[in-house]
């Protein structure tokens, strides 16, 4: 009897220690190297100063871009820093969340973004798929504590079909998702709009995977 009890609370002690290694926050760039990422590094994208930086503001960005994760992931807590400027045009980004990569266009995702720009920061769009704001802050919000031109906190914490997203510590959004038939997992991806002469930065990206 005491063998057997011993083995369930061994085996209990390992799910715990299991548990708790799986919800550690991991690092997803490492800040010097795209490694675990794929995109447009030729052109598009750089690092600077242990940023992932697209876009620029010499030029317009011609289309929409996006770096994005090689692994798929489906509950978690996202968290980065972002920096948005532009001079002119369309001067936006995103962050892409369980979402995939499109095949016509290839440079394209499909799926959730948080949003990042005047007009849009902190609501939750569907790129590609429905191409509509599913849900936005209510107004003034985000105005409060943002941070023009320098850098922000988001959050982004995905529980089943519940995504919440956060800047800087207020909450955005809280989103239910009601429509069964979409994936509630994917890739992770960052994104520079096209049609702007725009820069933006990310950095400080990790992630927290829940059970």
């Amino acid at each position: 009897m005491k063998l057997i009890l011993h083995g369930l609370t061994l085996a209990f002690s390992i799910s715990l220690a299991f548990a708790a290694d799986k919800a550690k926050p991991v690092s997803l760039f490492d800040g010097k190297t795209f490694n675990g990422w794929e995109g447009d590094t030729q052109k598009t994208w750089r690092i600077v100063d242990g940023a992932i930086v697209g876009g620029t503001l010499s030029e317009r960005v011609p289309r929409n871009e996006f770096v994005a994760t090689k692994r798929s992931y489906t509950n978690f807590v996202l968290r980065l820093k972002f920096k948005l400027v532009g001079t002119e045009g369309f001067v936006n980004g995103g962050v892409q969340i369980r979402s995939q990569r499109a095949t016509n266009p290839p440079n394209e995702m499909i799926g959730y973004q948080a949003d990042i720009g005047d007009g849009w920061w902190g609501a939750l769009y569907d790129e590609t798929r429905r191409n509509k704001v599913l849900t936005k802050p209510e107004a003034g919000v985000v105005e409060k504590i943002l941070k023009r031109n320098d850098w922000n906190d988001y959050e982004i914490r995905c529980e089943g079909k519940r995504i919440r997203l956060s800047i800087n510590g207020q909450q955005t959004i809280d989103y239910m998702e009601p429509d069964n038939s979409i994936p509630q997992h994917g890739l992770l991806g960052l994104q520079v709009h096209g049609g702007g002469k725009t820069e933006i930065s990310y950095k400080d990206i990790t992630i927290e995977e829940l059970l």
